[in-house]
């Protein structure tokens, strides 16, 4: 299985610029697992409970649990929107909201035939 991924905004891109080498190679690993494997576990990618359609990328590295929330469009394509260092139990309010906000957005530009 191929997927294909995207980033819909600046988010991630300013996110993952931000990281040292080690977090930056961590993150490439599990976007080319989700990429290519059929099945990916749950260690490294959930579905987002109580959302619409969001989902989170969870990579581990050193002793930062970082999250990429992310949405699926067409099957097979995967829209990166934010990221966060996960500081607590729960994926903070704003985080969430500010995804939503991204992924109404970015279908409204798709269906009005505007690029991102």
């Amino acid at each position: 299985m191929i997927r294909r991924i995207i980033f819909y905004g600046d988010y991630f891109l300013d996110f993952y610029s931000q990281q040292n080498e080690a977090t930056q190679t961590k993150i490439e690993f599990v976007l080319e697992l989700i990429r290519t494997i059929e099945r990916v576990p749950i260690k490294f990618f959930k579905y987002l409970e109580g959302t619409d359609g969001l989902y989170e990328i969870r990579v581990r590295s050193g002793n930062k649990n970082i999250r990429i929330i992310c949405f699926l469009d067409e099957g097979n394509l995967v829209i990166l929107i934010n990221s966060f260092v996960k500081k607590s139990m729960k994926i903070p309010k704003k985080e969430i909201d500010l995804a939503e906000r991204l992924k109404k957005e970015y279908f409204n530009k798709k269906f009005k035939g505007e690029s991102s």
